[in-house]
């Protein structure tokens, strides 16, 4: 199953709810109000759509997601890949570190990553 498009304000919703889940709607909605300045009838809006979507399940009043953090995240690099970069992740690579500075950590975590996947084991 492809991971279902979520879109900016959607993602700063289910960072909270994948923080708090399991997580009653009614606790959802407040937290909404105060992290986001939300009024209690989007929440229940964006519950609505995400559920109809696949993303998160509501549940007698009980709301759980049905995508991680992690898979969202790859979904978005995998959209951000094909469409900027024309698949190739070399050139994303190449484009991230012309702009970016990385400390001597963030490059042997780089590098760590790149050796694993070398063995087969993946990141």
């Amino acid at each position: 199953m492809d991971t279902p498009k979520i879109f900016e304000s959607e993602y700063r919703f289910c960072l909270i709810l994948w923080e708090h889940e399991p997580i009653k709607s009614g606790e959802l909605v407040a937290l909404c109000k105060e992290q986001l300045g939300w009024k209690n009838s989007t929440t229940y809006t964006v519950i609505k759509r995400l559920a109809q979507r696949g993303v998160l399940k509501n549940e007698d009043t009980i709301v759980t997601s049905l995508v991680s953090k992690d898979q969202v995240q790859a979904a978005e690099i995998d959209e951000l890949v094909e469409t900027k970069f024309e698949g190739s992740l070399p050139a994303f690579v190449a484009a991230f570190t012309r702009h970016q500075k990385m400390t001597q950590k963030e490059i042997d975590q780089v590098q760590a990553m790149i050796d694993q996947f070398r063995k087969g084991n993946g990141p």
